[in-house]
């Protein structure tokens, strides 16, 4: 298992204590699932983000910043740790929205066809990255309890004033699935560059890039 990996299943160690709260966002999306079966990935995709958001608040909280600059990893590799949980997150939650979608929408006899699927799974991803995207940054320059409120609203908003600006519909969105895919991806490998760069300026995790300047050395052991 590499660092980067490591990294990740620590966020997963981190909030497994908190996992009740992730199943009441799971019952959430189940209640709005019974009223429209074609909501729940978009539903799962936007509750994903505070989801792969919540170490940091686990980290605020604990001190856990200690623990990750004695870590035997970068704090590049820490960060790309993060990122790869935050991806972990999104597969994790469509995975199970997909599970509840396809039943739900046989029960209420509403058409979900491998089109529709596809559409809504792209528009979980996008409500996702965006989210992650901007708060991610945010949230290792500034910390959690600092910049929660911030960066939760930040996307929200901007991603409202996109669907209200550009009219958006079901079938609108269609014709841009390849383009809301590449953006999503970029936009994430965006947010890792800016992350990269806070997080020289905040010093908060794992070990500074000159104690092995190729990080090809270090190990999460």
């Amino acid at each position: 298992m590499t660092a980067i990996a490591r990294v990740a299943v620590l966020n997963l160690r981190t909030i497994a204590p908190y996992r009740s709260q992730g199943l009441v966002l799971l019952g959430v999306a189940v209640l709005l699932g019974a009223r429209s079966p074609v909501l729940v990935l978009p539903a799962l995709g936007l509750l994903a983000a505070p989801i792969a958001a919540y170490p940091f608040n686990v980290a605020d909280k604990a001190g856990l910043e200690t623990l990750y600059s004695l870590l035997p990893v970068t704090r590049r590799c820490v960060l790309y740790g993060h990122y790869a949980w935050a991806m972990a997150s999104y597969l994790a939650a469509v995975a199970v929205g997909a599970a509840l979608a396809f039943p739900l929408a046989r029960v209420e006899a509403v058409p979900f066809t491998g089109r529709t699927f596809l559409t809504m799974l792209t528009l979980a991803w996008a409500l996702f990255a965006v989210n992650v995207a901007i708060q991610f940054p945010l949230l290792i320059r500034f910390g959690y309890t600092r910049v929660s409120v911030l960066a939760t609203t930040v996307p929200l908003a901007l991603l409202f004033f996109i669907i209200v600006k550009l009219d958006l519909t079901i079938g609108s969105v269609q014709i841009w699935l390849p383009l809301l895919w590449a953006a999503g991806l970029a936009a994430m490998a965006a947010s890792a560059a800016v992350a990269i760069t806070t997080d020289r300026k905040r010093l908060r995790y794992g070990k500074p890039e000159r104690d092995d300047p190729t990080g090809t050395n270090q190990r999460l052991e």
